[in-house]
């Protein structure tokens, strides 16, 4: 096809997109369903339900499939042309799970053009039409199982690539099959909510996908199939529940079912690529090797692209260190590579906090705060914490320290706003030290040992330039923001657009096609300051000292409480 066209989804928390893009990674058409706003007659609030058991946060898997039917007639409406589009592929939201049962592959392979997917399918091809999703908190007990069975949390990261958490869909699993045995029984297969969007378009039961695989605590994170250990402690024949050992994306799993050329005019040599998470899909369509995403937003999220590690100059590829505090997934599309993750909870939240008290509510006077202060701060360190952190785990409330002792409060007010960047950013330091040993800066001499590259700032927080200069002196990168804001729905274009590129015989990885494409469109806003850096370089030890001590002040205060 002369002029072909790439079709990339994402179905988030609370809408469901869909990216349109050519064969130059050109945006060619956008549209997305909101859950809450254009789907009311099922009653979500922010595209998910709450159930009867403490902590149980669901999506009922009709409003997912409704609406894909809602908007594939946009798309319809808007005139977009099926019949140029030669792959698909997509995100969706990490850690959800779609159960199906034993009528499930009859009726994906029988659907008539005629009807809608929902209108055959619920609840027909499901054991139960209730999906968990990541904000669901009730398997608490699950996981206390799971790492008891494997040894403790640490054993359970180093096996997985995270410790066992309450949204992962293997504490899931497991808290069906004790509450709900007859569910679980009657389960033929379980799908993330990728794979699930993939198994649509597949009109058969899609394959999970590696990367999104990696946050379920059952994969192994090393040889990249389902651990034997993890799969016995979750449930009763769960191998065959899941389906074969997870994909690599980027490839193709055959052509779209015949009811999307019937029904919408998709050619029939369309290709269905795997679906990944959200997270990684981020990381395909902003980032290549090396590079380090950090959002600023309400929470902070880091994603690194950590390319395939060797030590010295040996052959040898050496996984990333896991901590019971980060996530490490495998990389959507590179075997040898892989993704660490950080997730906080106190993000702009605890920004905002400081800026109101002790910066009279306004960006401009504590920006002028922090440049009236030195770096290090003079060896003063605040934490502050206004919701419970994830990381360090359950801590809240504030804390601070003059030269590693704890004080009760700073004699000058003016030092909060310095302290509020200094500890949040020295945070992420230390933790991307214990992941990629020797991550440290890009130094021209030794770039191609430096595992990571550049900073690309995302969010709110990446429009203020303190902190760009901040960022960038703390973790010794230069520093970059995208001009753009494409996402999930995007990365997910570009997977199937690699996808089709591998099928045409192309040899290369992922960034070799990216070079391709006009799509990277990053402004440098800020490099490191040697002499400070020097000067962070040197808080690292005690940056962990107070971090312990918080955590030991915390229990304390819990206890008293």
């Amino acid at each position: 096809m002369s002029d072909p066209l790439f079709l990339g989804f994402d179905l988030s928390t609370q809408q469901l997109k869909a990216a349109l893009i050519d064969r130059k990674g050109h945006l060619v058409h956008e549209s997305a369903v909101h859950f809450d706003r254009d789907l009311p007659q099922f009653g979500t609030t922010n595209g998910a339900l709450h159930g009867d058991e403490p902590g149980e946060v669901y999506c009922p898997v009709i409003v997912w499939i409704e609406a894909l039917d809602v908007l594939m007639s946009r798309l319809s409406t808007a005139n977009v042309a099926f019949d140029r589009i030669v792959a698909v592929s997509g995100a969706a939201q990490q850690h959800g799970s779609v159960y199906w049962d034993g009528a499930a592959h009859s009726l994906l392979h029988s659907l008539d053009p005629s009807q809608a997917l929902a209108s055959q399918l619920v609840p027909e091809a499901f054991s139960t039409t209730k999906c968990p999703i990541w904000q669901d908190s009730s398997t608490t007990e699950e996981c206390k199982i799971i790492e008891n069975a494997l040894g403790g949390d640490q054993a359970v990261a180093d096996l997985s690539g995270s410790r066992a958490y309450e949204r992962f869909t293997g504490a899931q699993i497991l808290k069906l099959y004790r509450k709900h045995p007859r569910v679980y029984e009657n389960t033929s297969r379980i799908s993330l909510v990728s794979s699930f969007l993939a198994s649509l378009f597949l009109c058969d039961i899609a394959p999970i996908e590696v990367s999104d695989a990696s946050g379920m605590n059952l994969m192994d994170i090393e040889k990249h199939t389902w651990s034997d250990a993890l799969l016995d402690v979750c449930g009763p024949n769960l191998r065959s529940k899941l389906g074969p050992d997870p994909v690599l994306g980027g490839t193709s799993f055959g052509a779209v079912g015949a009811y999307w050329v019937k029904r919408w005019n998709f050619h029939s040599s369309c290709i269905v690529a795997p679906f990944t998470g959200d997270n990684p899909s981020t990381v395909v369509s902003l980032s290549s090797a090396g590079d380090v995403i950090l959002s600023l937003g309400t929470s902070t999220t880091l994603l690194i692209d950590i390319p395939p590690l060797h030590p010295g100059h040996s052959e040898a590829v050496v996984m990333p260190k896991r901590t019971t505090t980060s996530h490490l997934l495998a990389h959507p599309t590179s075997k040898g590579s892989s993704i660490a993750m950080l997730c906080y909870k106190n993000g702009a939240l605890a920004r905002e906090y400081v800026r109101d008290h002790h910066a009279q509510k306004d960006w401009d006077t504590f920006n002028k705060l922090v440049e009236s202060t030195p770096p290090g701060n003079n060896g003063l360190m605040g934490f502050y914490f206004p919701l419970f952190e994830i990381i360090p785990q359950n801590v809240i409330g504030d804390y601070f320290f003059n030269n590693g002792q704890p004080v009760r409060a700073f004699d000058d007010t003016k030092v909060h706003p310095r302290a509020i960047l200094e500890s949040q950013l020295l945070s992420l330091k230390v933790r991307i030290e214990d992941i990629v040993p020797g991550s440290h800066g890009t130094k021209e001499e030794d770039v191609n040992d430096e595992p990571l590259k550049r900073l690309l700032l995302t969010g709110g927080g990446s429009a203020n330039q303190v902190i760009r200069q901040m960022a960038a002196d703390i973790l010794d990168l230069d520093t970059y923001v995208a001009k753009s804001k494409e996402g999930g729905s995007v990365g997910g274009a570009i997977l199937a657009l690699y996808a089709w590129w591998k099928l045409q015989g192309a040899e290369g990885d992922l960034d070799d096609l990216k070079r391709e494409l006009h799509m990277e469109d990053f402004q440098l806003v800020a490099k490191p300051n040697p002499e400070t850096v020097q000067v962070y370089d040197g808080l690292d030890h005690l940056y962990r000292r107070c971090e312990k001590m918080v955590m030991q002040l915390n229990k304390h205060n819990a206890k008293d409480e």
